[in-house]
């Protein structure tokens, strides 16, 4: 009698265990079905959303949908879309749960601080700049960093995702994969980089990718800027060239640069960054970091860069005592070539680049070191080169292009530069070689990583984290 009871008892126990697990794995499960859920409502707002509403959801007219309880409003906005101001309807898009989640991520995230929203981004909703009135198109949504665009002239747009991959956007549909990339470093800030066409691409088919090479004999990822030109061959690249590779190779895994910019004599300038070694290459000649470089289209040595008769100077090197430069462009009237980079914490810079010259990083700044340290007392210095502009605060310079064509007439030769740490688009006026006026544009968009114009004359920003490209496109 006395070993049935223990039985039981061990028994009653045991079952006691096993629904005590039980539960325990059901609220587990539970818990990652809800992360999971909640996970793709946010994958889906970047993706879908936040191109018009603001990555922070800061961009949404105050409606009685936001202090509702329950989200029956919001739901039947998403579902239906609101035709007045054009919102699309997503019911072909997402099922009902996904709806509901979404717009359960959306009541949840949205700023407490009603003051703080601004009227969203819409393709009817006209944004009055000072200069000019647009509104905006997204053009490719989906994408993770967005870096390189290069238009085709059958109007086709190559885009480069910073984690290795080129696409080719077509008639409303964004490519498998393009094969035939080389091996790429794709960790930190480098990867796949910008592109560029050659000037003369309808009659050679040259295409050129920055990117961070990867050293593929070490055991350890270490790599440095390349270029490779290539042609396009349906959906694979061929006739590859690796033109152009920086030296030396290094484990550091940020300031690769790399902007391209072609000018009107075949000539290809672009920037390598320090490499996040300040103290060793950017006042020095014989390595690649830290400058700026000309080669030929075909990755040959013109006869009159500067250093190219020094025995000590790698011969591509066209300026020097640069930090980390991500914006190329040439003035479409006078052929200059302008540069803008990340300073530190504080003392970014818009540069007009000459050839020899010494822009000074680290000798002078006017930023200081990210823990609130000095990097330097100097400012300027005799023999250094003063930007024609430096921010502080930072604003994260990346891409920038001069406007161009007769669509945005009021902006001809202005200056368009993406800022990623403060998420808009800078218009920047210059006179001669002075700025007299800047105007943020796009506030809030998210962090805008380049901007170019496409040969019909519009604007096209690429923004990521949610990663997408929009268009601009002017109103009367």
């Amino acid at each position: 009698m006395k070993n049935t009871e223990n039985y039981k008892a061990r028994l009653h126990v045991l079952l006691l265990t096993i629904l005590a697990t039980s539960l325990t794995l059901t609220g587990c499960l539970s818990s990652d079905n809800k992360n999971a859920t909640r996970s793709l409502a946010e994958t889906n707002y970047k993706n879908y959303c936040a191109g018009c509403h603001g990555v922070n959801l800061e961009r949404f007219a105050i409606k009685p949908w936001m202090d509702e309880e329950g989200i029956n409003l919001a739901f039947e906005s998403i579902k239906f879309g609101i035709v007045d101001i054009g919102m699309p309807a997503f019911e072909q898009t997402f099922s009902d749960d996904e709806i509901e989640q979404l717009a359960i991520f959306v009541k949840e995230e949205i700023p407490r601080d009603r003051s703080k929203l601004k009227p969203a981004f819409t393709t009817d909703g006209i944004i009055r700049s000072e200069a000019h009135s647009f509104v905006i198109d997204t053009v490719v949504s989906g994408l993770s960093v967005p870096w390189g665009l290069a238009f085709l002239p059958n109007g086709d747009l190559l885009i480069s995702e910073r984690a290795g991959t080129l696409h080719r956007y077509s008639n409303g549909f964004l490519s498998d994969p393009i094969e035939g990339l080389p091996p790429i470093m794709a960790i930190g800030q480098g990867g796949l980089l910008d592109l560029a066409l050659h000037p003369e691409y309808d009659t050679n088919g040259w295409i050129y990718m920055a990117y961070s090479a990867l050293n593929s004999e070490s055991e350890r990822p270490i790599g440095n800027t390349a270029i490779l030109r290539a042609r396009l061959d349906g959906n694979q690249l061929v006739d590859q060239e690796v033109i152009f590779e920086g030296l030396p190779h290094t484990p550091l895994q940020y300031h690769f640069g790399c902007k391209l910019a072609f000018d009107g004599k075949g000539h290809l300038f672009f920037g390598i960054g320090d490499r996040g070694q300040r103290d060793d290459f950017p006042q020095t000649l014989d390595n690649h970091n830290g400058k700026i470089h000309r080669i030929m289209d075909d990755g040959t040595i013109p006869h009159d860069n500067p250093f190219v008769n020094d025995p000590d100077a790698m011969p591509s090197i066209y300026s020097f005592g640069h930090r980390n430069p991500q914006g190329n462009c040439i003035h479409p009237a006078t052929g200059e070539l302008w540069v803008s980079e990340h300073g530190p914490k504080g003392g970014d810079e818009l540069n007009l680049v000459e050839p020899g010259l010494n822009y000074g990083w680290p000798v002078i700044t006017y930023g200081i070191n990210y823990n609130g340290t000095i990097i330097t007392e100097l400012t300027e210095k005799e023999g250094m080169e003063q930007p024609v502009f430096e921010w502080t605060p930072s604003i994260a310079p990346c891409g920038m292009t001069f406007v161009t064509g007769d669509r945005f007439k009021n902006w001809e030769h202005n200056l368009l530069v993406g800022s990623l740490s403060f998420e808009y688009l800078e218009r920047v006026v210059l006179e001669g070689h002075y700025v007299t006026h800047r105007e943020k544009l796009l506030e809030g968009i998210g962090r805008v990583r380049n901007v170019v114009m496409s040969p019909d004359g519009y604007v096209y920003v690429a923004v990521e984290n949610p990663g997408f490209i929009l268009r601009l496109i002017p109103v009367e």
